[in-house]
């Protein structure tokens, strides 16, 4: 069952949760906001997603109307009453409505929704076969404009290279920045593996610190791999051993051409397939519990 939280207020039926149309979050995306995963009534590093919000929060001065353990209370109320232990918490805290100006000061009282339901970014399918992707020719914002670890409610940048995806038929794009180094997916990090090294850019090129990246290279560690976060451009892409995306939505999902080009053997790779068995056993050991243990063994028997 899905379950959004508007202001105090709980709503089963998606048309009943409404905001206003001055709200400055749908006027101008001003806001921010974290995607989180429950797993088997798990919130996965819950603590983690909760201060990059608040961090995201200070940085655009936005006064957030609850404190951390407040609003991770009503978070796992929330969670609480779907009644699932699977499912894809989408936390939104808007600068509220306002008037027509761009003045956040306009703006009386943030607007909270906490969404509860399930997500699917890609087909099934694709994570035993692989995907297919694109470099978009849309560029990576520039951190001195809005530096991508503020998660904000602003994703133009990122919906423009989708599009270039979609019109190449294909389900995503990486992005470059201006320098022609890689920085990430649309909606996602990379990892890319070359002669058993796992690697990633570096954060300073203009990616979001994803808390799914940082549990995959903690993962990659623990597995005896060596882990760098290294500069790359497309030529590490198409000579790459092996590349996959790793994020909340998308988890982890592996690439097995881009541009055009054939990665590795054409397949999900044995490194991929090794760190995607270590993250999953990680998902349920390194959460919040929202329920007890004998609660969860009881919620189990009765969907058998």
């Amino acid at each position: 069952m899905e379950v959004i939280y508007v202001n105090g207020n709980f709503y089963t039926h998606r048309e009943d949760a409404k905001i206003s149309v001055f709200d400055h979050g749908f006027l101008y995306g001003d806001g921010v906001f974290e995607g989180i995963r429950v797993y088997q009534g798990n919130i996965f590093r819950f603590k983690e997603h909760m201060e990059r919000l608040y961090d995201s929060a200070k940085t655009i001065k936005l006064e957030m109307p609850m404190t951390l353990e407040e609003l991770s209370q009503t978070t796992i109320e929330t969670v609480k009453r779907t009644g699932e232990l699977d499912s894809y918490i989408r936390l939104v805290v808007s600068r509220g409505p306002g008037d027509l100006g761009i003045d956040p000061r306009k703006c009386s009282q943030p607007t909270i929704v906490i969404i509860v339901g399930k997500i699917s970014l890609f087909p099934e399918s694709l994570y035993d076969k692989g995907i297919s992707v694109i470099i978009a020719s849309t560029r990576k914002n520039f951190i001195e404009s809005l530096n991508p670890n503020i998660k904000s409610l602003n994703y133009l940048n990122c919906i423009m290279a989708k599009i270039e995806a979609v019109h190449a038929g294909v389900p995503e794009a990486i992005l470059i920045n201006v320098n022609g180094y890689v920085t990430e997916g649309t909606a996602d990090n990379i990892f890319v593996i070359k002669n058993g090294v796992v690697k990633t850019p570096p954060s300073y090129v203009g990616l979001l610190v994803g808390i799914t990246r940082n549990a995959i290279m903690d993962v990659a560690r623990d597995k005896g791999y060596k882990v760098e976060e290294t500069l790359m451009t497309s030529h590490d892409l198409y000579i790459a051993d092996e590349i996959f995306l790793s994020g909340t939505g998308a988890e982890m999902i592996p690439v097995i051409e881009v541009d055009g080009r054939q990665i590795g053997e054409g397949k999900p790779g044995p490194i991929f397939k090794d760190l995607l068995t270590g993250f999953r056993e990680r998902t349920t050991l390194e959460g919040t519990p929202v329920w007890t243990k004998e609660e969860i063994e009881q919620m189990k028997s009765v969907k058998v």
